[in-house]
Order: structure tokens, then C-alpha cells, then sequence
């Protein structure tokens, strides 16, 4: 089911979703999971019970949830990361989604992983252990730097990306994020950098809880309505270029338009 939620015809995907165990990522069980919004637990510790494509509650007081798994596994075909990739995860959870990332660069790449939630930070570095090729960073990626990144793969909702995740991409590296512009508005989108600047391309409806650090929209954002959300197609840094009347959103630094990056206005 995950293969075929991926859209990729990547044949390493089969393997690495079988060999990374969801349960050893989670508290033990038995486990509170999410069915349509009402919270139940599990009748027995059986792993079963998580083989499925539900939300599983991390830390009920902050709604943190490990993800369900077959919108993840959309991500990672979209995103689609490669041998020798450099990744860097903004918010890492219990690490189960960094396991898999991981193993995707494999043999020389590696994930950088940032969690802002000590307790959660503390388990994905003991959950992650093992994993040689990553590194899991205690705080939050909206202040902290960055590394240079052929994926940036976001797991929070933000009003707009913080400029220092698009400087960070490196040539053909793409960037997955759930934008939430407003209450109403709410989907994944993939930011490619091409030649030309930063390609942008819906991709799903997708709820995340919001970003600590940028999810909060300044008094003179420009918020896109949700036709103008779906019809974005690229992203400008305001110092490249100013917005104009193909702009779908404009904040602080940075501008959505409805026009791909090979044709400025």
C-alpha cells in the first residue's frame, strides 16, 4: 500500500519499507491512534494494530502524531531522495519517516533531523541510534542554521517556508512542506530550485499541526485564497525580484506566483 501510495517506481522503496518497523519508533502499546478525529486505544500492544493508515498519538496535550503513512509515503515519492542525497527533516518526531529517509541515501548521504520537543528529540536520537548516517538535532530549524540540502522534507505546518530553507536548497534540491496560509488553506507543496529560481507545485490537501516560529502570519502578509494556493507555480525572494500582479501571496521576504520561474511578468 505505501509502494503504491508513493507514486514511484523506485524499486528500493518495497525493501525499506518492509525492513523499518513502525512500532520501533512509537511508545510501547498499547497506543492511542486517531480514527476519523476520535481517539481510541488499541485493544492489545499487537503491531498489528499500527499496519494501518492511521495517526498514532505521540504527545496528546501538543497534537503530535506520527503521520499517516500512506501521505508520507506520497512525500517521499515526491520528493523522491537518491543515493549520496543530503536531508535534512524539520520535525523529526519519533524518527520512524528519518529511519526511512535515511535509508534512501544510502551509502554516502545522510539526514539531518531537527525535533523542537526535548522529550521527542531525546527518543528519536535513542530510536535513530543505530542509524550511522544521521544526525538528530535538539531545537527548532526556523532559528537554527540549515545545512546545505538536496531534500528538505518539513512535517509542520508554516504560513510561508523562512527563507533560510530555500537558500539552503542546492541545485535541484526540493523542499516538501505543508503550507498553511490561512485556517481554510492547507497543502503540500514541493519547492524545486531550478536554474531560473524556485519552482513550486501542489501537491495534496495535507493538516499538519502548525510550525513553532512560522505559523503566526505578520500584519501586512498577503494570504493567497484557495484557488491562488492551487494555482502557484513558483516562489521569489522579494531582493530578486519585486512582486507583481501574477503574485498569489506575499510576505516579509519572499513572494508566491502564479507564473513558473522561466516566465517573469
Amino acid at each position: 500500500m505505501m509502494v503504491a501510495a508513493s507514486g514511484s517506481d523506485d524499486p528500493r522503496l518495497l525493501r525499506i519499507f518492509e525492513a523499518v518497523p513502525r512500532e520501533a519508533f512509537l511508545p510501547p502499546g498499547p497506543w492511542s491512534i486517531l480514527v476519523d478525529r476520535t481517539s481510541i486505544l488499541t485493544p492489545t500492544a499487537d503491531p498489528f494494530h499500527l499496519y494501518q493508515n492511521i495517526l498514532v498519538v505521540l504527545d496528546k496535550a501538543q497534537g503530535i502524531n506520527n503521520g499517516e503513512p500512506l501521505l508520507h509515503a506520497a512525500w517521499i515519492g515526491a520528493v523522491a531522495a537518491r543515493p549520496g542525497e543530503l536531508v535534512s527533516q524539520i520535525g523529526a518526531g519519533g524518527g520512524y519517516y528519518t529511519a526511512i529517509l535515511s535509508l534512501l541515501v544510502l551509502p554516502a548521504g545522510r539526514v539531518t533531523a531537527f525535533e523542537v520537543h526535548p522529550e521527542l528529540a531525546l527518543a528519536a536520537q535513542r530510536n535513530l541510534a543505530s542509524y550511522d548516517n544521521v544526525d538528530v538535532i535538539a531545537g527548532n530549524a526556523v532559528d537554527l542554521p540549515v545545512p546545505p540540502s538536496d531534500v528538505i522534507y518539513v512535517n509542520a505546518g508554516v504560513v510561508a517556508p523562512p527563507k533560510q530553507w530555500l537558500i539552503a536548497l542546492r541545485p535541484g534540491g526540493r523542499l516538501i512542506f505543508p503550507w498553511r496560509p490561512t485556517e481554510q488553506i492547507a497543502l503540500a507543496a514541493v519547492v524545486t530550485r531550478v536554474e531560473s529560481g524556485f519552482e513550486f507545485r501542489p501537491l495534496m490537501p495535507s493538516w499538519f499541526i502548525p510550525s513553532v516560529g512560522a505559523s503566526t502570519a505578520r500584519l501586512d502578509d498577503v494570504a493567497p485564497d484557495q484557488a491562488g494556493a492551487w494555482r502557484t507555480r513558483s516562489v521569489w525572494f522579494k531582493d530578486v525580484r519585486a512582486p507583481d500582479r501574477s503574485a498569489t501571496a506575499i510576505y516579509h521576504d519572499l513572494w508566491f506566483s502564479d507564473q513558473p520561474p522561466s516566465r517573469p511578468d
